[in-house]
Protein backbone atom coordinates (compact mmCIF):
# COMPACT_ATOMS: atom_id res chain seq x y z
CA UNK A 1 0.00 0.00 0.00
CA UNK A 2 2.75 2.44 0.96
CA UNK A 3 4.77 1.62 -2.16
CA UNK A 4 1.76 2.29 -4.38
CA UNK A 5 1.10 5.61 -2.66
CA UNK A 6 4.74 6.62 -3.02
CA UNK A 7 4.71 5.63 -6.71
CA UNK A 8 1.54 7.69 -7.27
CA UNK A 9 3.01 10.72 -5.48
CA UNK A 10 6.25 10.56 -7.45
CA UNK A 11 4.62 10.26 -10.85
CA UNK A 12 1.82 12.75 -10.17
CA UNK A 13 4.44 15.31 -9.11
CA UNK A 14 6.36 14.68 -12.32
CA UNK A 15 3.17 15.00 -14.36
CA UNK A 16 2.20 18.30 -12.77
CA UNK A 17 5.71 19.69 -13.17
CA UNK A 18 5.80 18.61 -16.82
CA UNK A 19 2.72 20.73 -17.50
CA UNK A 20 3.43 23.61 -15.12
CA UNK A 21 4.96 26.09 -17.57
CA UNK A 22 3.30 24.83 -20.75
CA UNK A 23 0.29 27.20 -20.54
CA UNK A 24 2.63 30.17 -20.09
CA UNK A 25 4.85 29.06 -22.98
CA UNK A 26 1.86 28.50 -25.26
CA UNK A 27 0.40 31.92 -24.33
CA UNK A 28 3.70 33.61 -25.19
CA UNK A 29 3.90 31.75 -28.49
CA UNK A 30 0.27 32.53 -29.35
CA UNK A 31 0.64 36.22 -28.52
CA UNK A 32 4.05 36.40 -30.21
CA UNK A 33 5.08 38.68 -27.38
CA UNK A 34 6.81 38.26 -24.05
CA UNK A 35 5.16 41.35 -22.63
CA UNK A 36 4.23 40.90 -19.00
CA UNK A 37 6.88 38.31 -18.17
CA UNK A 38 9.55 39.44 -15.75
CA UNK A 39 12.99 38.42 -16.97
CA UNK A 40 14.68 38.94 -13.57
CA UNK A 41 12.02 36.81 -11.92
CA UNK A 42 12.47 34.03 -14.46
CA UNK A 43 16.26 34.15 -14.04
CA UNK A 44 15.93 34.01 -10.26
CA UNK A 45 13.65 31.00 -10.51
CA UNK A 46 16.05 29.34 -12.93
CA UNK A 47 19.02 30.01 -10.64
CA UNK A 48 17.15 28.50 -7.71
CA UNK A 49 16.24 25.39 -9.67
CA UNK A 50 19.83 24.99 -10.90
CA UNK A 51 21.28 25.40 -7.39
CA UNK A 52 18.85 22.87 -5.94
CA UNK A 53 19.50 20.40 -8.77
CA UNK A 54 23.24 20.74 -8.25
CA UNK A 55 22.84 20.11 -4.52
CA UNK A 56 20.71 17.00 -5.12
CA UNK A 57 23.27 15.62 -7.56
CA UNK A 58 26.13 16.39 -5.17
CA UNK A 59 24.41 14.51 -2.33
CA UNK A 60 23.74 11.61 -4.73
CA UNK A 61 20.04 11.39 -3.87
CA UNK A 62 17.91 8.97 -5.91
CA UNK A 63 16.81 10.40 -9.25
CA UNK A 64 13.09 10.18 -8.51
CA UNK A 65 13.51 12.55 -5.55
CA UNK A 66 14.52 15.45 -7.79
CA UNK A 67 13.52 14.49 -11.34
CA UNK A 68 11.01 17.35 -11.53
CA UNK A 69 13.78 19.95 -11.45
CA UNK A 70 15.35 19.09 -14.83
CA UNK A 71 11.83 19.21 -16.27
CA UNK A 72 11.17 22.64 -14.74
CA UNK A 73 14.59 23.92 -15.81
CA UNK A 74 13.98 22.83 -19.38
CA UNK A 75 10.63 24.62 -19.40
CA UNK A 76 12.21 27.76 -17.94
CA UNK A 77 14.88 27.66 -20.64
CA UNK A 78 12.21 27.37 -23.33
CA UNK A 79 10.40 30.34 -21.83
CA UNK A 80 13.68 32.25 -21.67
CA UNK A 81 14.33 31.52 -25.34
CA UNK A 82 10.83 32.74 -26.18
CA UNK A 83 11.44 35.96 -24.27
CA UNK A 84 14.74 36.60 -26.02
CA UNK A 85 13.27 35.67 -29.41
CA UNK A 86 10.28 37.99 -29.16
CA UNK A 87 12.39 40.81 -27.74
CA UNK A 88 14.88 40.41 -30.61
CA UNK A 89 17.79 39.42 -28.35
CA UNK A 90 18.38 35.78 -29.28
CA UNK A 91 22.17 36.15 -29.08
CA UNK A 92 21.86 37.09 -25.41
CA UNK A 93 20.36 33.68 -24.65
CA UNK A 94 23.61 31.80 -25.36
CA UNK A 95 25.20 32.29 -21.91
CA UNK A 96 22.06 31.07 -20.16
CA UNK A 97 21.78 28.00 -22.35
CA UNK A 98 25.49 27.24 -21.87
CA UNK A 99 25.05 27.21 -18.06
CA UNK A 100 22.40 24.47 -18.13
CA UNK A 101 24.50 21.47 -19.25
CA UNK A 102 27.42 22.44 -17.02
CA UNK A 103 25.19 22.63 -13.95
CA UNK A 104 24.07 19.02 -14.07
Amino acid sequence: MEAALLWFCNWSTLGVCAALKLPQISAVLAARSARGISLPSLLLELAGFLAFLRYQCYCEYPLLTFLEYPILITQDLLLLLCIFHFNGNVKQAAPYIAVYPSSI
